[in-house]
């Protein structure tokens, strides 16, 4: 039942990604910040995925970097680094509230403040390495991918294998050393998960190459009519 979640989680995040790309550079700056905050959200809950331990947080990570990856090659190194600031600041208020969220005192009827003291009371050192380790690799990712030449298919699958392994290990080490039993095991069955997310994105970006660019071709053409007005 995992797998087949899975599956459908990678391609309801891709299609997506798509979606925000129709609408242009600001949908798909929103949609990588909001990947951001998801993927840290949701890094607390483990599940079984063929066979090992995983978190549910590796579809978001990949499909920031791979939107991140799209916003550059169709407006330009500059909208990337813009987002890439965007999303630490909506990683940064995100962290802020849930902890001022459970400062306040609840009621003696409230069922939820337990759930949400288990969600959001993550230590200090897991939050800070998911923070550093997120603005990083999206800095890294930035100025790599302007550096490839090629198909769009192949740059981006060479970009989300060399991120995902430069995100694995830093948050790995600073979030996970000294409380593992084996950081190597960790470091490897995580990076292969998140291969194979990578290797069934990797169809998607020649459709989008094939579909979407006309939709952006006319929105950068009628940019470029307003500028002149």
């Amino acid at each position: 039942m995992n797998e087949f979640l899975f599956l459908a989680h990678i391609w309801i995040v891709i299609g997506f990604a798509l979606g925000a790309l129709r609408f242009g550079s600001g949908a798909l700056t929103a949609f990588i910040a909001l990947q951001g905050v998801l993927a840290n959200l949701f890094v607390v809950k483990q599940i079984h995925l063929f066979g090992f331990s995983v978190t549910c947080s590796d579809v978001f990570a990949i499909g920031g970097i791979l939107s991140l990856n799209l916003l550059q090659e169709y407006f330009g190194k500059d909208a990337a680094k813009r987002a890439v600031k965007i999303s630490l600041g909506a990683l940064l208020f995100f962290a802020a509230m849930s902890q001022i969220h459970l400062l306040y005192a609840p009621t003696a009827l409230d069922t939820t403040h337990d759930s949400f003291l288990n969600i959001f009371s993550s230590s200090m050192r897991i939050v800070a390495a998911s923070l550093a380790t997120f603005f990083i690799v999206q800095q890294f990712d930035v100025r790599f991918f302007s550096f490839l030449k090629g198909k769009l298919p192949i740059r981006i699958a060479i970009s989300l294998f060399t991120s995902q392994l430069l995100d694995t290990i830093l948050f790995s080490v600073l979030g996970l050393y000294g409380l593992v039993e084996s950081l190597f095991d960790i470091i490897f069955m995580s990076f292969m998960i998140k291969c194979l997310i990578i290797l069934a994105s990797s169809p998607f970006t020649a459709f989008s190459k094939r579909f979407v660019k006309l939709d952006i071709e006319h929105f950068l053409a009628s940019k470029s009519e307003e500028g002149a007005r």
